[in-house]
This record gives structure tokens, C-alpha cells and sequence, in this order.
């Protein structure tokens, strides 16, 4: 006898005060303000590099640091959070992102700023960023309203980069980039209070015959075993190599080209704001397009997109006009991923299955904001690694096309 993944038993509910409502709008609220300084990091690399005279390489590599352990983290702090709940791990994820801010502000070496900037704010990020937002949606809300909340929950971040880079740009330009960072690590523990209305239970014991209750062990085979699962997580690569490049190493290419800080706050705030479109837009369709379809569109846009911007003069309305077009397509891969992988796999280990699937996405992070300052400082251009990009996207956009969307066969456990 056999039973699919997609035979899970329902979200609980969450119970008195923590409506569904009241569930998406605290868990939007979290995401929009982890993702809020990580979108606004490539404005500081300047100011920094200017007082302590760093290349951009020393910047490149802390956020790269940062990428990498928020990608190795995400696994653990999923496993913990299916294991005993979400609670503890978002108010340590919040301690760690506002001392990792607080400890970038007082950065006078390299060293100090890699373990600010890269260690506590990557490992904080694992425990309090949007990703953790969408498993708690995926368990507490009911499935007729998880495609729409996981669209709202990635919309959210992007809210978060749309309101962070202007107003980054406007404290450093008005008090300085310490006190930027001060003022951004005081908002990171207000994560701490709205956590509670996201609170998802410890899980249940085994039971006998029980078809969801897996092992983690089991749950990591089966999803390393299984080939859709691998081609989702190979495609995430792009996403990640994509998004921390631009959001690292945007702003300063742009002012390499002459365009202003403030101008180039608002590309970062278009992306921001375009994504919210983009992300809820996709959270929407995924109910009626295949969902390899929609990631496939999504990294050929991508790819199109930079191949005009690297072409034409670089201008305030080409640097806007990418940035809308980017946005668009910014965050828009996460629901279908989140959503794939909670199809394959049901719910129980959905923020472990997915933290992994992070981890590839960190792992081309890291690679892109390292390589754009390494190539920077060595050639003077960020030319080979636009065309890098270009070539991952084309490649993921291939990639994604073969996946299945079915729930993976299980055995049934047979009484004695």
C-alpha cells in the first residue's frame, strides 16, 4: 500500500487571538524588516571603504561570509523550528541580526567586519528571515490561503528593500552611516514581540502507522533522492548568484557611472516595489500555471533584462527601468520553490526540504557578491560577472523545465 505526500493531515489551527489575518500580517511585518537592511547593505560599501580606505573586496567578502551562513543556517534553524517550534529560534535570529549590526557599526578592521556583517548577521538571518515567515504559513494557515500568503510573505520582503534603501540612503547622507546601522539594529528587535503571533507548535511524537511522520534522515533521502528536487535546488543557484550581486554591487556600479546615491536608492526601492507586484502576481498564478513553467519565465526574463541594461548607456531612467523589470522578477521564484516543495513533500519537514533548497540559493550568493568585488578590484569592471549572470539564467531557466509536480510515493508502514 502507498500514500502520496500530499496526504498530510491539515494546518492546525493557530488558535484565540492568532487569526489567519493576524497570522499574515505579523509574519509580512517580520519579513519586511529582516529583509530590510540585508537590501540596503551596498550603500554602506563607500562611506565604510572611504573611512577605513578598504577596497571593495573587504566589503564583498563579509556580505558573502553573511550569504554563505545564512544558506548553512537555514537547514539547522528549519530543523529546529519543525522540531520544536519557530518561537526561539526567530528571538535568537533577532538578538543575532541586531548584534551583527551593532558590531558593523563599531568595525574598525576587516576581521571584525566579517564577523558583524558575515557571521551574526548571516546566522541571524537563518533564524529570523522571511523563509522561516513561509514555513509558519505553510503549518498554521489552511491550504486554500497559503499559495496567496506565501505571494504576501515574499511581497513583504520586498516592501522591506522598497521602504530600507531610500530611507538608508537619507540616514547616511543626514547622520552618517554609524548611526544608520544603530537605528537599523533597534528596528531588528521588533521582530521579538510579532514572533509570538507566528508561534508554531513543537512536533507531535510518532505514532504508529502515522505516513507523515518521518525522521529527518528519512525526509533528507528521500529528498536528495528525488530528481525534481535536485533540479529545483540546482535552479535556485541562479536566483541566489543573482540577487546578492546586484543588491551588493548595484549601487556602486551605478555610481561608478555617475549616477547619484540618491538615485540609486530609488533603483533599489523599484526593485522593491516592482517585486511586490511580481511576487504576488506569481503567488496568484501559481494556482493556475505549472510552477516549472513560471520559474523557467522567470530566469529568461532575467537574463533578457541584464543583457539590455549591460548594452545600452547607463542612465537614471535605464537604471530605473531595470530595476522595475527586475523587481518584477525579484523574489517571484520563491513561492513556486516554497510551493513545489511543499507539494513533494507535505508540511512536517517543509522548513528543513526548503532550508536546503536555501542553501544552494546561499551558495550563489556568497559566489556573486565575492566574485563582483574580486573581479572589481582586479579588472576595474563588473563586466565578466554580468555576463556570468546572464549565463546562469539561461541555464536555470533550462533547468527548471523538467521538474514533475506530484507529491513523491510513500510506503504505507504495515501493522505486525
Amino acid at each position: 500500500m502507498t500514500t502520496t505526500a500530499g496526504d498530510v493531515r491539515p494546518a492546525p489551527s493557530a488558535g484565540g487571538w492568532r487569526t489567519p489575518l493576524v497570522i499574515i500580517a505579523c509574519g509580512c511585518a517580520i519579513a519586511l524588516l529582516s529583509f530590510g537592511p540585508r537590501s540596503s547593505v551596498g550603500f554602506f560599501i563607500k562611506p565604510i571603504g572611504q573611512e577605513f580606505a578598504w577596497g571593495r573586496d573587504v566589503f564583498s567578502l563579509a556580505i558573502a561570509v553573511q550569504n554563505l551562513l545564512w544558506g548553512l543556517g537555514q537547514p539547522l534553524a528549519g530543523a529546529i523550528a519543525d522540531r520544536f517550534g519557530l518561537l526561539r529560534v526567530m528571538i535568537v535570529g533577532a538578538l543575532l541580526y541586531a548584534g551583527g549590526l551593532v558590531l558593523m557599526r563599531y568595525s574598525a578592521t576587516p576581521l571584525s567586519l566579517d564577523l558583524g556583517a558575515g557571521v551574526l548577521i548571516g546566522l541571524g538571518l537563518s533564524g529570523c528571515s522571511f523563509n522561516l515567515v513561509l514555513s509558519a504559513f505553510s503549518k498554521l494557515l489552511p491550504p486554500e490561503r497559503r499559495g496567496l500568503a506565501l505571494g504576501a510573505g515574499t511581497a513583504a520582503g520586498s516592501f522591506g528593500q522598497f521602504v530600507f534603501a531610500p530611507f538608508g540612503v537619507a540616514l547616511i547622507d543626514n547622520f552618517g552611516w554609524q548611526t544608520a546601522l544603530m537605528v537599523f539594529a533597534s528596528m531588528m528587535l521588533l521582530i521579538i514581540p510579532l514572533s509570538f503571533a507566528i508561534a508554531t507548535p513543537a512536533a507531535e511524537p510518532s505514532k504508529e502507522g502515522a505516513t507523515d511522520q518521518q525522521s529527518f534522515k528519512t525526509a533528507l533521502a528521500e529528498a536528495f533522492g528525488h530528481r525534481s528536487y535536485v533540479l529545483l535546488v540546482l535552479g535556485f543557484f541562479t536566483c541566489g548568484f543573482q540577487l546578492a550581486f546586484i543588491t551588493v554591487h548595484l549601487p556602486p556600479f551605478l555610481a561608478d557611472h555617475g549616477i547619484s546615491a540618491q538615485t540609486g536608492g530609488w533603483v533599489i526601492a523599484a526593485i522593491g516595489l516592482f517585486n511586490m507586484v511580481g511576487s504576488l502576481g506569481v503567488g496568484w498564478l501559481q494556482n493556475f500555471v505549472p510552477k516549472r513553467f513560471i520559474l523557467s519565465t522567470i530566469y529568461s526574463v532575467r537574463a533578457l533584462a541584464t543583457v539590455a541594461f549591460i548594452s545600452l548607456p547607463v542612465t537614471p531612467t535605464t537604471a530605473i527601468l531595470f530595476g522595475a523589470i527586475s523587481g518584477l522578477t525579484w523574489l517571484s521564484s520563491v513561492p513556486p520553490t516554497s510551493a513545489l516543495v511543499a507539494l513533494m513533500f507535505g508540511t512536517r519537514w517543509f522548513a528543513t526540504l526548503y532550508g536546503f533548497a536555501f542553501v544552494s540559493h546561499q551558495v550563489g550568493g556568497f559566489l556573486g557578491v565575492w566574485l563582483g568585488g574580486t573581479v572589481f578590484e582586479s579588472f576595474g569592471s563588473y563586466t565578466p560577472v554580468w555576463w556570468l549572470s546572464i549565463l546562469f539564467g539561461v541555464l536555470s531557466a533550462l533547468i527548471n523545465l523538467p521538474i514533475v509536480e506530484k507529491p513523491v510515493v510513500r510506503a504505507v508502514a504495515q501493522p505486525a
